[in-house]
């Protein structure tokens, strides 16, 4: 009579529990140690915090605070009173300066309805910072480059607009439309309206409160439109001199 086999114990398989949760602990903590790299310290040592209690205590890498350059204490007040919660310094700076161009903006228009310059005199606000127009008529006759004689005072008071602490870069561009000048003076619209260009900017550096450094002239010719040339209306809107205010932070990019 055979005997029956005794079963093979199977092999106490316990172990695999308390390894899993190392496993998931190991893994977490990496989470954690990735995730800290990109929150400030505070985040850090709360995470920390909360982490070394899930462990029942003890003391854990993660207590270790990540190396901060300290700060002189009145630095770090000025800094704390300057930028509001969630907002980088150069964001602030941005919001700063564009402020200041609206300002600027609304002083230009107030002085445009004050003179009924509307809507000769124009502002806008662009990317590229607070553009000023100025059409034909207002300071030229068509076809010169010559101010009007009534026109000096209002260069002068544009001029008195334009003053800032610090000074902004001013970008002064002439335009004509497609119409050869086809002068002895100003062959073609190149010279006539880089002539308008560097006149009107004379005009403006006789006050001695602006910075000549902070100006430039440039003459765009026909090819800037900001209308067609194929009606006496659209030629009209052409020919026209440009005033460009330009932003702190552009200045610097350049």
């Amino acid at each position: 009579m055979k005997r029956k086999k005794k079963h093979e114990e199977h092999v106490d398989e316990a172990w695999l529990l308390p390894y899993a949760d190392i496993l998931t602990l190991l893994l977490a903590l990496f989470i954690v140690l990735f995730a800290a790299s990109e929150v400030d310290s505070k985040k850090f040592q709360a995470i920390s915090s909360s982490f070394n209690s899930e462990l029942q205590g003890g003391t854990g890498i993660l207590d270790q605070e990540a190396p901060v350059e300290s700060l002189d204490p009145s630095t770090t007040a000025k800094l704390n009173e300057d930028l509001p919660s969630g907002e980088s310094e150069e964001e602030i700076l941005a919001a700063k300066d564009q402020q200041e161009l609206e300002d600027f903006q609304t002083k230009i228009e107030a002085y445009i309805d004050e003179k009924g310059l509307s809507p000769r005199l124009q502002t806008e606000m662009t990317v590229k910072g607070l553009m000023i127009t100025i059409k034909e008529g207002v300071l030229f006759e068509s076809g010169s480059a010559d101010i009007i004689g009534g026109s000096q005072t209002i260069a002068d008071e544009i001029s008195n607009l334009l003053v800032s602490d610090p000074p902004r870069m001013i970008f002064i561009e002439g335009h004509t439309d497609n119409i050869p000048a086809g002068t002895k003076e100003y062959p073609t619209n190149w010279e006539l309206s880089s002539a308008r260009a560097i006149n009107f900017m004379k005009i403006l550096l006789e006050n001695d409160k602006l910075d000549p450094e902070k100006f430039s002239a440039t003459g765009y010719s026909e090819y800037h439109p900001i209308a067609t040339n194929d009606t006496p209306e659209g030629r009209t809107e052409n020919r026209r001199v440009e005033v460009l205010i330009s932003p702190y932070e552009k200045e610097t990019e350049e």
